[in-house]
C-alpha cells in the first residue's frame, strides 16, 4: 500500500473499472427510477469551473441515488448551439479563404458536421476525468435525427393548433451573427453615450424644429415627426412638412398623443423600420418605410455616400457633418441603456423582418401554476420563485426563427410569392400533398417547392430535452418514457432559468401533460476571491483539468463543493482545492493507520474502546440525519460539511485516538473489526463527493467481487440517535482538553500518569471516564466530595478537577506565573468594569456592544476564579 494517495494512477483505473462493469447503464426495471438530464453544453465547447460545478453537484446527486438503491440514469449530451457553432465554422472557413454565402446550404453542413465530429465529444471526454457517472451509453445531441423529429414535428403540431404564426415584426437583430434573436437574449446594458440636438427645417420657410437623438445616423430613415396634439408650441405646423438634413428629405410632421410634450423639445423623429414604437406610428399614419441598413449593420443605399460603412463609423462622422452645415444644435454626454447580443455581444439593431413566432399567453399559464401556485415544481433557492414570476408573467410571443443554416430547418415550403403562399409539414411528401390540396393544382411536385432557408432557435430544440431523450415527442409510450419521465432533479445557472428551465416547464406540460421535473437546484457563478466573474481576458480562470492534474479529480469536488450553497457566488480560491486534497491524504493516513495495527483474538475489548463506538455510531446516525436533511432542502454544501467535520474530527481526531492501541501491542479483533465497519459507512457516505478516493480504500480493505463495489453498496440505514451519548462524551472532551492544556502548560509530558480528582458537582455522567483515563494517561480517576489541596484544577461547568502536584512542577515558578496572570486580568477587569460603570457609554452603546462587554467582564471572573483556586492549591 502506498505511503500517500496517488490520484492519477487511482482516477483512470476506478473509472475503466466503472465503466466496463456498466454501473453507468440505466435500464427500466422493478427499482424506482432517479433520473437526471444533463443541462447540454455547446458541443464545441470546453469544460471551464462553471461546467465543473454544475456536473459535480450532479454527479454527487445521482452516486447517492444509486448508493440509496433507486435506478439512477444520468442522461448526458451536448447541444448544437446554432449561433456559436456556426460562427466558428465561419471563421475557420474565412481563414481556409471560403466565404459562406459561395456555398450551398449542403456544402455548409457538411464542413459544420465536419467540425462537430472533430471538437464535439471534447467537452464529455473531460466530464469523465470530474467522475461524472453519466450513462454514456445514452449520449444525445441536439441534432441526431431523433432528436431533429421531435423538433420537427413539434413545430408541425404546434402551427397546426394555431400557436404558431408567421409575421411582419420588429426584431432584434444580431448584425454580428446576422440573424434575428428573441428578446429574451438580448442584455441590456448602460452605456455612455452622446444625445445629439438635430434642427429641421420646416418646408418653405426659415424656423426650424429641434429634435434630439442618440443615434443620429438614423434620420436617413426618417419618414415623419411626430408632435403631441394638444402641444400648443407646434399648432401652427399642423398640415406642415420638414425637410431631413443631409438627405433633404420632405417628410409630414403628425400628430399624436404617442409623444410625451414634457420630454425633451417635445418633437420625436419617426424611424418606422429602426424602432419599434415608430413602427407602430408607421402603421397608425400609413407612412413610408425606409430601411438604411444591410444585415451587418453598414449602410445601404439609403445612406447616400456614406454608404458600406458601419452605423457607428457613420455616427461620427455624419455628426460632424451635420455640424458643418448648421444642423447641429448640441450635443451632451449621455447614459443609455444598450441592448447587446447575448452570444455575439455586438450591439443589437432593430429591425423589420418576415419571421416565425410561437404564441406564449396560453402556453405559459401550467408553468405559472406548476411553479407559483402547485408547488409541483420546487426552485431552490426559492428565492428564484420571483424572477420566474416577473418572466412568465410579463412573456412577449417567442421568436422561434434563426438566419442560420446549422440547426433544424424550418419545416415551411412555400409554392408561390404571396404571404400565405405556404404549407408546414414534417417532410416534403407530407408539404406536396397538403399544397395539393391547398391549391387544388394536383400536378404540384415537389421541385416545386422550395423550404424555408431558416433554422429554428436552438432553445426550441433543447425546451424538448428531458422529453426528446427518451423518445417521448415520437413514440410517447415507449417503456423508456414511461419509466424515467418525469425527471426528479435538474442543476442548472439561474441565467438561464427563463431561457431554458421555464421553457422546458412550457413544453412538459404541452406535450407530456405534467412537469418534466420535481426539483431545480440553480447553482450560483463561479468568481475569484476578489468576486470577480471568471474571463479569459482577465487571466483569473483555472484551466479545470490542470486543477485536477494538480489536486486530484476528488480534491477539485471537495474544494468546489465547500463554498458553493445554492444560488449563491462561489468566491473561488486554489487553496480551497488544495483543502479537498488534504482532506484525501487525512483519509488515507487514517485508513493506513488501522490496517497497519496488528490484530489479536486473545485480548478482550477496553471498556474504553466499547464506549467509543457506541458514542461513533451515535455521532454517525446524528450526522447521517443532518447530512439527509440537508440533501433533502437541497443544501449540498452543507452535506458535505457535515461528512468533513464527521470523518475529521469525530473519526479521525477522537475516534481512532479512543480506540487506538498502546505502542507495539496488538488491538483487538472485536474494535478492529467495528473499526473497519464505521470506517466503510464513512466510505459510503463520502463517494458521492470523493468517488475514486472512496472506491480505492473500500477495494484495499478486502478482495471485492464486482457486485460489491463501493458504488453500488448500500448506503447507511438511519437508526434512532443517542443523543445522550453524544452530549455525554461532549462533556468528556472538555475535560479530555483541560487536562491537556495543563499537561502543556506545566510540560508534563503525556508518557507520564497523573492523578486527576473531581467534585462532580454537575453530577456529570461517568460512562465516558475509561476514556478520559486513557487519553489523558490518567492513573487513577477519583471522585472527591471537596477541593484539593496542592493540586492544580480547572474547571468544566460547576464541575471541579484537580491534579496533584508532582516533583515536576516549579511551585514558586508557577505560584509566581499565575500570579502575574491574576494581576493582567484584574487590571483587564476594572477597565471593563469603569466601561460599565460609565452611564452615557451605556446609554449611548449598541446593545450588542453592551452585551459584548458584559461577556468580557464574566469571562474574567471565571479565569479569576480559576486561577485563585489553583494558587491556593499551591500556597
Amino acid at each position: 500500500m502506498p505511503a500517500q494517495f496517488d490520484a492519477k494512477t487511482v482516477e483512470q483505473k476506478w473509472y475503466d473499472y466503472w465503466m466496463k462493469n456498466n454501473y453507468f447503464h440505466s435500464k427500466p426495471d422493478h427499482r424506482t427510477p432517479y433520473t437526471i438530464t444533463i443541462p447540454p453544453p455547446n458541443v464545441t465547447g470546453v469544460l471551464h469551473m462553471g461546467h465543473m460545478l454544475n456536473n459535480t453537484i450532479q454527479d454527487v446527486l445521482i452516486r447517492r441515488a444509486r448508493l440509496k438503491g433507486f435506478n439512477a440514469c444520468w442522461v448526458p449530451g451536448t447541444d448544437h448551439a446554432s449561433i456559436a457553432t456556426e460562427a466558428k465554422v465561419v471563421a475557420k472557413l474565412k481563414e481556409e479563404g471560403i466565404n459562406k454565402n459561395d456555398l450551398t446550404r449542403e456544402e455548409f453542413l457538411k464542413h459544420a458536421w465536419e467540425w462537430t465530429d472533430k471538437y464535439g465529444g471534447t467537452i464529455l471526454e473531460q466530464l469523465k476525468q470530474l467522475g461524472c457517472s453519466c450513462d454514456w451509453d445514452r449520449t444525445k445531441f441536439t441534432m441526431d435525427p431523433d432528436m431533429s423529429a421531435s423538433v420537427i414535428r413539434s413545430f408541425v403540431d404546434l402551427y397546426n393548433k394555431g400557436q404558431i404564426y408567421r409575421g411582419y415584426r420588429m426584431v432584434n437583430w444580431d448584425p454580428e451573427a446576422k440573424t434575428t434573436l428573441s428578446d429574451e437574449e438580448v442584455i441590456y446594458e448602460e452605456r455612455q453615450g452622446k444625445l445629439y440636438h438635430l434642427k429641421y427645417q420646416i418646408e418653405g420657410t426659415n424656423e426650424f424644429v429641434t429634435i434630439a437623438t442618440t443615434r443620429p445616423e438614423t434620420i436617413l430613415g426618417d419618414t415623419a415627426i411626430c408632435i403631441h396634439p394638444e402641444d400648443e408650441r407646434y399648432f401652427h405646423l399642423k398640415g406642415k412638412k420638414a425637410i431631413v438634413p443631409i438627405c433633404n428629405r420632405v417628410i409630414p410632421i403628425i400628430f399624436d398623443e404617442y409623444v410625451d410634450m414634457e420630454f425633451g423639445t417635445g418633437c420625436l423623429k419617426v424611424t418606422p423600420a429602426h424602432d419599434v414604437n415608430d413602427k407602430a406610428l408607421g402603421e397608425k399614419h400609413h407612412l413610408e418605410i425606409i430601411d438604411i441598413f444591410n444585415e451587418d449593420a453598414s449602410l445601404n443605399s439609403f445612406g447616400l455616400h456614406y454608404e458600406g460603412k458601419d452605423r457607428f463609423v457613420v455616427r461620427e462622422e455624419i455628426s460632424k457633418e451635420l455640424e458643418a452645415i448648421g444642423a447641429l444644435a448640441k450635443t451632451e454626454n449621455h447614459i443609455n441603456n444598450v441592448g447587446t447580443s447575448e452570444r455575439t455581444k455586438a450591439v443589437i439593431e432593430p429591425r423589420l423582418s418576415d419571421q416565425w413566432f410561437l404564441r406564449m399567453e396560453d402556453l405559459v399559464k401550467p408553468a405559472i401554476k406548476a411553479v407559483l401556485e402547485s408547488d409541483e415544481i420546487k426552485l431552490y433557492p426559492s428565492r428564484f420563485n420571483n424572477t420566474y414570476a416577473h418572466w412568465l408573467n410579463n412573456i412577449r410571443d417567442w421568436n422561434i426563427s434563426r438566419q442560420l443554416w446549422w440547426g433544424q430547418q424550418i419545416p415551411a415550403y412555400f409554392y408561390g410569392d404571396g404571404k400565405e403562399d405556404f404549407v408546414v409539414a414534417e417532410n416534403i411528401n407530407d408539404a406536396v400533398k397538403l399544397a395539393q390540396e391547398k391549391t387544388g393544382n394536383t400536378s404540384l411536385q415537389a421541385s416545386d417547392l422550395t423550404q424555408d432557408a431558416d433554422a429554428l432557435d436552438t432553445w426550441f430544440s433543447s425546451w424538448l430535452w428531458p422529453m426528446a431523450v427518451f423518445g417521448g415527442i415520437m413514440e410517447p409510450e415507449n417503456e423508456d418514457f414511461k419509466y424515467y419521465y418525469p425527471t426528479n432533479d435538474l442543476v442548472t445557472g439561474p441565467d438561464i432559468l427563463f431561457f431554458w428551465v421555464a421553457r422546458m416547464i412550457i413544453a412538459g406540460y404541452e406535450y407530456a401533460g405534467e412537469k418534466p421535473f420535481t426539483n431545480v437546484y440553480l447553482t450560483g457563478l463561479v468568481r475569484d476571491k476578489q468576486g470577480r466573474k471568471m474571463s479569459k481576458s482577465l487571466g483569473n480562470s483555472p484551466e479545470p483539468l490542470g486543477l485536477i492534474e494538480k489536486f486530484g479529480a476528488d480534491g477539485v469536488r471537495v474544494g468546489l463543493l465547500l463554498s458553493a450553497s445554492a444560488g449563491n457566488d462561489i468566491l473561488f480560491d486554489e487553496e480551497l482545492c488544495n483543502q479537498g486534497k488534504g482532506f484525501a491524504n487525512k483519509i488515507w493516513n487514517a485508513f493506513r493507520l488501522i490496517t497497519g495495527w496488528e490484530v489479536s483474538d486473545a485480548i478482550p475489548q477496553p471498556e474504553s474502546s466499547k464506549v467509543a463506538i457506541e458514542w461513533y455510531e451515535a455521532k454517525l446516525q446524528k450526522a447521517l440525519l443532518e447530512i439527509e436533511d440537508n440533501f433533502d432542502k437541497y443544501r449540498i454544501s452543507d452535506a458535505l460539511m457535515a461528512i468533513y467535520k464527521l470523518v475529521w474530527d469525530d473519526f479521525c481526531s477522537w475516534f481512532l485516538e479512543m480506540i487506538k492501541p498502546g505502542y507495539q501491542q496488538p488491538i483487538d479483533s472485536v474494535t478492529f473489526a467495528k473499526a473497519i465497519e464505521m470506517l466503510e459507512a464513512n466510505l459510503k457516505l463520502l463517494h458521492p463527493f470523493m468517488p475514486f478516493l472512496t472506491e480505492e480504500i473500500w477495494q484495499y480493505i478486502a478482495d471485492r467481487t464486482p457486485e460489491q463495489a463501493l458504488i453500488i453498496a448500500e448506503w447507511p440505514k438511519m437508526t434512532s440517535v443517542n443523543e445522550k451519548l453524544i452530549s455525554d462524551f461532549d462533556f468528556a472532551t472538555e475535560v479530555i482538553s483541560g487536562i491537556r492544556t495543563i499537561r502543556k502548560d506545566k510540560n508534563i509530558p503525556m508518557k507520564d500518569s497523573i492523578e486527576l480528582k473531581v467534585v462532580n458537582a454537575e453530577k456529570a455522567s461517568t460512562y465516558f471516564d475509561s476514556v478520559i483515563t486513557k487519553l489523558g494517561n490518567v492513573s487513577e480517576l477519583g471522585y472527591v466530595s471537596e477541593k484539593v489541596d496542592g493540586a492544580l484544577s480547572y474547571r468544566v461547568n460547576s464541575n471541579e478537577y484537580f491534579i496533584p502536584i508532582t516533583g515536576n512542577i516549579d511551585v514558586e515558578a508557577e505560584i509566581a506565573k499565575l500570579t502575574e496572570e491574576l494581576n493582567y486580568i484584574n487590571g483587564f477587569l476594572k477597565s471593563v468594569q469603569i466601561k460599565l460603570s460609565n452611564e452615557k457609554f451605556v446609554a449611548n452603546a449598541k446593545a450588542e456592544i453592551i452585551e459584548n462587554e458584559r461577556k468580557k467582564e464574566a469571562d474574567a471572573l471565571a479565569k479569576i476564579a480559576t486561577i485563585e483556586q489553583s494558587l491556593a492549591g499551591l500556597k
